[in-house]
């Protein structure tokens, strides 16, 4: 017996109550990644990380949250979107708590963890929502409001961050999302509906797969998070090559095999692998993929260029993404709105992608030792603008390829893809920008010019007088003590007249050499962070070919559960 996909009809002041509830959650989420990332050196500080662990701090955060995005997908689609989220906002609040009070390195990475398990379900509930609330015709007008929050926890997070840092202390960055989240619970738990579609029968957890799911991610999230390249300066992981690294491989490659064989098999798979026959949600995922690998790349590395060439500080080049950030925003809010009206969304891809390639272009090659902050911040606001479609356009095209019932796979899928394009992204480039950095240093200051000349010493005075002079008819001390500070002091006006062009010339030589080693660190980013956006628009290019593969669906004005209707 057939059951029907859709959802009960909400009330308005529902729609209202639930959109608020997913927003609520998503800026509880990407207020902290912001704030925690401004304190970060002076937890270190205080904890005495060493700096081989400091990275777990992110890492840890980032594959608990990128690994259960299917699980929590697959559970909202099970049990509804209501209680998965509420779910997900206690653990993340537990896990902020447990951050805050955290009293040594172990505890705060394991603590992130927890963060990052909780985040997991905020980020995937949110677009999912929308999914529920609106039309595939309807989702692009609102994901661009999505797309704001992003944009605002950007802005604020790291003002936010450095004020509890410097007139509080580090600990209330984390205890700051309780009020936050809080009203989260409290709106979400009293206003929010269940959001759960009917069922033939009894849910079915996939223990098993998810298991499996976490053998074979856990462990490549790491390896490409602590890989590094030969020439790499930072601190902590190993080389590409060590036997750690190929043993996470060969982990993940076995939990990766075991996941797909037991998924073939569930009643209820997390992911339903027949999914990937429909072309228009393989190559949708693959293209988020695909785009996912520059994303991170893109922004990252920009601060070490605006401090180390432009010359700002470490706080305001945490700022120098904020024009960035506007071009997301507005190219959001603005792409919802013309794929709400045209009813298609691959043109507008399409024309993002362009737009980010040419971006990338720019930047990959105008770039300069020379750059103000003005011209940088001119040329973030056209990446943003490339970048803000393809975010929650490739995930309307998932949910436009599925039934109304797979809209939680479906979302927690492309979310997924994205994410782990984004990690394998930055272990690309990352090694890349360490490679390219020690080469160019090398060749800028590897052939520096000698020390300078040392001056002469001045000559010392004789030691008493010649055999013909008189000798004094009276004893006088200060007349002799006069004289011979006379004679000193001429020998040493002397000594300095002769050795002064000696001194000038190497101070000159000094100022010369130190100015060559500024140019020459300047000139080396300059050249690794231009290489960035060059392979960026390589991969953009990549992403473009991919898009091209999307069939052209027409956004479905209703749902009703049905597959979409064929390409023209």
């Amino acid at each position: 017996m057939s059951v029907p996909a859709e959802l009960p009809v909400l009330t308005r002041r529902q729609r209202v109550a639930t959109m608020v509830a997913a927003l609520l959650g998503l800026l509880l989420a990407a207020l902290d990644q912001t704030i925690v990332a401004t304190a970060g050196p002076t937890i270190q500080h205080d904890l005495r990380i060493d700096p081989s662990l400091y990275v777990w701090i992110t890492t840890a955060y980032l594959v608990a949250s990128t690994v259960l995005v299917p699980l929590w997908g697959k559970l909202s689609d099970l049990f509804g979107r209501k209680p998965i989220l509420l779910a997900g906002m206690m653990i993340f609040l537990l896990g902020s708590v447990l951050c805050g009070l955290a009293q040594s390195t172990l505890q705060l990475i394991l603590f992130r963890a927890v963060q990052g398990m909780g985040s997991a379900s905020l980020f995937t509930n949110a677009f999912a929502v929308v999914a529920d609330l609106f039309a595939p015709a309807e989702r692009g007008k609102y994901q661009g409001i999505f797309g704001g929050v992003f944009g605002l926890a950007s802005v604020l997070g790291p003002l936010v961050g450095g004020f509890l840092t410097d007139h509080a202390s580090w600990h209330w960055v984390f205890f700051v999302n309780l009020p936050v989240g809080a009203i989260a619970i409290g709106f979400a738990a009293t206003n929010m509906p269940m959001l759960k579609r009917p069922r033939s029968g009894p849910a079915s957890i996939d223990v098993a797969g998810a298991l499996a799911l976490i053998v074979g991610t856990v462990p490549l999230l790491l390896a490409l998070s602590l890989g590094r390249g030969a020439h790499s300066t930072l601190a902590g992981g190993w080389p590409w090559g060590a036997w750690q690294i190929l043993a996470l491989f060969a982990v993940a490659a076995f939990g990766i095999l075991a996941f797909i064989v037991i998924e073939r098999r569930a009643k209820e798979p997390i992911l339903d692998f027949a999914l990937f026959r429909n072309k228009s949600f393989a190559v949708g995922c693959g293209a988020a993929f695909t785009a996912g690998l520059s994303f991170l790349g893109a922004i990252t590395f920009l601060p070490l260029f605006m401090v180390n060439v432009v010359g700002l500080s470490a706080t305001s080049s945490g700022l120098t993404t904020t024009p960035l950030t506007f071009g997301i925003v507005a190219a959001n809010i603005i792409s919802g709105q013309v794929v709400a009206r045209l009813g298609r969304f691959k043109a507008v891809i399409i024309a993002a992608l362009l737009i980010l390639i040419g971006a990338f272009v720019i930047m990959g090659f105008t770039l300069s030792p020379d750059a103000g902050q003005l011209d940088v911040s001119l040329k973030m606001i056209l990446v943003g603008l490339g970048l803000g479609p393809t975010i929650p356009l490739y995930t309307l095209a998932v949910q436009n390829a599925v039934e109304l019932r797979q809209i939680g796979v479906a979302t927690s899928t492309a979310t997924f893809s994205r994410s782990m394009g984004a990690t394998i992204g930055i272990a690309i480039i990352g090694t890349v920008f360490a490679s390219t950095l020690a080469t160019r240093m090398h060749h800028e200051l590897g052939g520096g010019g000698g020390a300078p000349a040392a001056a002469h010493a001045p000559a010392a005075p004789p030691a008493g007088g010649g055999e013909d002079a008189p000798a004094p008819t009276r004893f006088d001390a200060a007349a002799i003590k006069a004289e011979l500070t006379a004679q000193f002091a001429a020998k040493l006006q002397a000594a300095a007249a002769e050795a002064r062009p000696a001194l000038e010339a190497a101070r000159t030589e000094a100022l010369a050499g130190v100015d060559r080693t500024q140019r020459g660190i300047k000139q080396a980013f300059t050249d690794a962070i231009e290489r960035i956006y060059r392979l960026c628009a390589l991969i953009a290019i990549a992403a473009l070919l991919v898009t091209l593969a999307l069939p052209n669906h027409p956004l479905r004005k209703r749902e009703h559960g049905a597959p979409p209707p064929p390409a023209e």
